[in-house]
């Protein structure tokens, strides 16, 4: 492995494979000062005002004159909002379909959509029956839920809105779609919705727009009108213990790999998010797409500035449009609010190498692949596109990844450099390490290691055919290490949008 990495022939920057001393030959230059693992050299003069580029893209502005071998970071780089020429379809590139399609042993439900897990939900509609739902969930422990060996457990999705908000606009309608996103998830064999009775967000409200319906394994109650907290969590208790042999009788059966939407996220990202890590899971993103399946990107703040490579790969004029609107609404949106689209880095992911927004997002974009854009999405709206598709969301995980679950992904894949311990329910999070340094550390929550494609050992190609194949694995019922460790039960967050009242 040599000093520094080049991503393209037109970069004035190279980014350090190990922390550099004073004085160390590089790229032609030597370099003026340390420079940390995952940041960038200048390997050449940029004036005060100059551009500087990496991914052969702008990431910033010289704020001071940099030298060539000085360290490119926050204390001299500039941030300006983008002014793009936005193109159309101008880099469509179709993956051929597979020759052979892949299988994974998922759960056939009676939509005809395809769980990878068996889980029994307890919804709230409101934070003042959080308590309830948690307490009807904690009744079923290992003991009971032993002799349903074909139920993964009890869930209980709690939340901190559903009142004190307006009844219409964006805000309510995103949280609407969430319920019934989670409602209607194929990962779930039964749902109990709970709600206290007087809040905004009312359940029958939910269940009139959506046309849901009460069975033997959706079922719904109001604290109010059951006659108390205690009263509820007994009725809880009693209607989910009546679910159970009936969601038990789900079997795992031979699906097509089509039947996969996987939620591409990061989180806690570096520099090297972008050359190992989310290459590699964007590879695997274009096989999936091969067989048929989906890829739901999010985190709309960390595409800014990537966000034209993507409309390039839109397959309509119309794709596009959608896309651009929603960096427009973010641009108004931080703004009112006294905020910057550049204040997204956050100190870890500085630390560990990434100066601004721009080139945040050009590393994120890349867990997309290359093939067409099929889709774009509202928050939580349910994704009926096949392909490579894009769901607005902020770019807090949590608040992310339960709007794509919402809207229909069965299986989350978060690369991450600093580390994290994210996990979520109904569907297991794959955690992809960009370096092997911090793979070593926190192993027991890593599932895939791609610090190795910077040793050379793996190409970004083979990396991806791993973790595609981890895909097929785990959504046959094999526990990824964010299972293992019991998280995603406090990883459900409903993107709250609008003044709390």
């Amino acid at each position: 492995m040599t000093d520094t990495i080049r991503l393209d022939a037109s970069d004035n920057v190279v980014t350090a494979t190990r922390a550099l001393q004073t004085g160390v030959q590089v790229e032609g230059v030597r370099t003026t000062g340390l420079v940390p693992s995952g940041h960038k050299i200048a390997t050449v003069d940029i004036p005060k005002g100059g551009q500087i580029r990496k991914y052969a893209q702008l990431i910033g502005f010289a704020d001071i004159d940099i030298a060539a071998g000085d360290h490119v970071h926050t204390q001299n780089t500039a941030f300006r909002n983008t002014e793009q020429a936005y193109e159309f379809g101008t880099d469509l590139r179709p993956v051929a379909p597979a020759e052979t399609p892949d299988t994974f042993l998922g759960y056939r439900r009676e939509s005809g959509r395809v769980g990878t897990r068996n889980y029994i939900a307890v919804v709230t509609s409101v934070n003042c029956s959080a308590t309830a739902a948690r307490r009807i969930a904690d009744a079923f422990g290992p003991d009971e839920l032993s002799q349903y060996p074909n139920v993964d457990g009890v869930v209980a999705f709690v939340h901190g809105t559903g009142c004190g908000m307006a009844s219409d606009g964006d805000g309510f309608e995103a949280l609407q779609r969430v319920m019934w996103g989670y409602a209607r998830h194929p990962n779930h064999a039964g749902v109990l919705m709970v709600g206290l009775g007087c809040e905004m967000n009312q359940i029958d409200w939910l269940l009139e727009a959506y046309g849901l319906k009460q069975g033997p394994l959706f079922q719904t109650m109001n604290i109010q009108s059951v006659a108390g907290l205690q009263r509820t969590i007994e009725m809880g208790v009693e209607k989910v213990r009546a679910m159970l042999p009936i969601a038990n009788q789900a079997t795992r059966t031979p699906c097509p790999a089509s039947d996969l939407m996987v939620a591409l996220q990061c989180g806690g990202s570096d520099a090297w998010s972008g050359i190992t890590a989310n290459p590699a899971l964007g590879y695997a993103c274009d096989l999936l797409t091969a067989q048929g399946g989906t890829g739901v990107l999010a985190e709309t703040p960390e595409i800014y500035g990537a966000e034209h490579l993507l409309t390039r790969r839109a397959t309509d004029r119309a794709t596009g449009d959608k896309l651009i609107n929603l960096i427009r609404w973010w641009e108004d949106y931080t703004k009112r609010n006294n905020g910057s689209m550049d204040n997204n880095p956050s100190p870890g992911n500085k630390k560990g190498g990434l100066t601004t927004i721009l080139e945040k997002s050009l590393g994120a974009a890349a867990k997309g692949g290359t093939s067409p854009l099929m889709g774009v999405y509202k928050y939580a709206e349910p994704v009926t596109a096949r392909g490579f598709t894009f769901m607005d969301s902020p770019g807090y995980d949590p608040a992310s990844v339960t709007g794509q679950i919402a809207g229909g992904c069965n299986l989350v894949c978060f690369t991450t450099g600093r580390g994290s311990a994210f996990g979520s329910k109904p569907a297991p999070t794959i955690k992809v390490a960009t370096n092997s340094e911090m793979f070593d550390r926190m192993e027991g929550d890593m599932d895939i290691n791609a610090g190795d494609i910077l040793t050379g050992n793996m190409s970004v190609e083979e990396k991806g055919i791993e973790i595609y194949q981890t895909f097929l694995r785990i959504a046959s019922g094999d526990m990824s290490k964010s299972e293992a460790q019991g998280l995603g039960d406090y990883e459900f967050v409903p993107w709250q949008i609008g003044a709390v009242m």
